[in-house]
C-alpha cells in the first residue's frame, strides 16, 4: 500500500523520487536513482534489483519501456510487481502487475511531464492524478515540487490503511555534500504518524545544514547586523564579549565557531559575508521571540 512520484527538472537535470507508504523504513526498499541516468521506484511485491538492474539499463542505452519489458522477462512474480522508470530524458514506462488489481483500493499509474505517479491500495485514481498534475504545475526545485506533489496524493485520500514512512531522492552530478558526490538530497522518515510533513520539515534542515549559500543571498555584516549576531550568540554561549557594534577577527571566528557548531558547514563564509538565510533561522531559533514563550 504505497504511491510514489518519479520526476526530472527539465533546467537543470535533477531527477528523484518521493514516496509514502502504510509500511516502515520505506526508503531503504522504494528509491533508486543514478545522476544524468534516471530514477526508478520498486513497489508493491517489490523486487530491490528493478532498481539497481534498471538504473544498469538506462545507463547502457535502453529507454525505460525497454527496461520494463526486459525486468518482467522471466520474473515469475511480474503479476505481483509495480514499479516505474524515469530517464534523463524525462520519458517514463510503468508496470502494475494484474494481482494488484485484485487488491482493496485502486491500483495503477499515471505519466505526465517529465513525471510519472504510481501507487497500489489507494482511495481512487485520483490520488496519482492530483499528484501528476501538482507536479507539473509546482514552482520551486525538483525536491520541493516531488514533495508538493505527494502531499497531494495524500489529500487525495492517499493510502486506504493510512500512513506511516515516506522518503526522498534526489540525485544530481556533484550535488552532495561537499560537491563530493552525487546524492543531492536523501532523506527517510522510517515511522512517523504524519510522514510528510516530517518529510518536508526536515528537507528545510537538510537544505540549511547540506546546501551552499545562494549568493544572492549573502550579504555584508554591517554594524546593526554584528550586533544582532553578538546578541544571537551570547545567547547561545559562543560570545562573551561587550555586546556591541563592531566586528573584528576575534569576532569573525567566534562566529564561524558558533556556524559549525549549528551544522551550517556548508554556509560559513570568512569574507566578511553572512547569508540572509542562516541569519533568519538563527533569529527563529535563538532570537527574543523564540525565548519569550507562548502568550497567553
Amino acid at each position: 500500500m504505497t504511491y510514489s512520484l518519479l520526476g526530472r527538472d527539465a533546467t537543470n537535470g535533477d531527477l528523484g523520487t518521493a514516496v509514502q507508504s502504510k509500511f516502515p523504513g520505506v526508503g531503504s526498499l522504494v528509491p533508486y536513482g543514478e545522476a544524468e541516468v534516471g530514477a526508478v521506484a520498486t513497489q508493491g511485491f517489490g523486487n530491490p534489483r528493478h532498481g539497481s538492474v534498471g538504473l544498469q539499463l538506462l545507463r547502457c542505452g535502453a529507454t525505460p519501456r525497454q527496461a520494463v519489458d526486459i525486468l518482467l522477462n522471466g520474473d515469475p512474480d511480474q503479476h505481483k510487481r509495480q514499479f516505474a522508470l524515469i530517464d534523463r530524458d524525462g520519458r517514463v514506462a510503468a508496470h502494475t502487475g494484474g494481482e494488484l488489481q485484485t487488491w482493496d483500493g485502486w491500483s495503477g499509474s499515471v505519466s505526465g511531464r517529465d513525471c510519472v505517479a504510481l501507487g497500489n491500495g489507494l482511495a481512487s485514481g485520483d490520488v496519482v492524478e492530483r499528484m501528476v498534475r501538482t507536479f507539473e504545475g509546482a514552482p520551486g526545485s525538483l525536491a520541493e515540487r516531488l514533495m508538493a506533489g505527494l502531499d497531494a496524493g495524500e489529500q487525495a485520500g492517499g493510502d486506504i490503511r493510512g500512513q506511516q514512512s515516506a522518503a526522498l531522492l534526489i540525485v544530481r552530478r556533484d550535488g552532495g555534500y561537499g560537491s563530493l558526490d552525487d546524492r543531492h538530497v536523501v532523506i527517510s522518515i522510517y515511522d512517523h504518524e504524519r510522514p510528510i510533513a516530517e518529510l518536508i520539515r526536515c528537507y528545510a534542515l537538510h537544505r540549511l545544514a547540506y546546501f551552499p549559500s545562494d549568493p544572492a543571498n549573502l550579504v555584508p555584516i554591517t554594524p546593526d547586523l554584528a550586533l544582532e549576531l553578538k546578541r544571537l550568540m551570547a545567547v547561545s554561549g559562543y560570545f562573551r564579549g561587550e555586546l556591541d557594534a563592531s566586528w573584528d577577527e576575534p569576532a569573525q571566528r567566534r562566529f564561524q565557531l558558533f556556524l559549525g557548531s549549528e551544522n551550517y558547514d556548508n554556509r560559513i563564509h570568512a569574507d566578511g559575508l553572512v547569508d540572509l538565510e542562516v541569519v533568519a533561522d538563527l533569529r527563529r531559533r535563538y532570537g527574543p521571540e523564540a525565548s519569550a514563550g507562548p502568550v497567553g
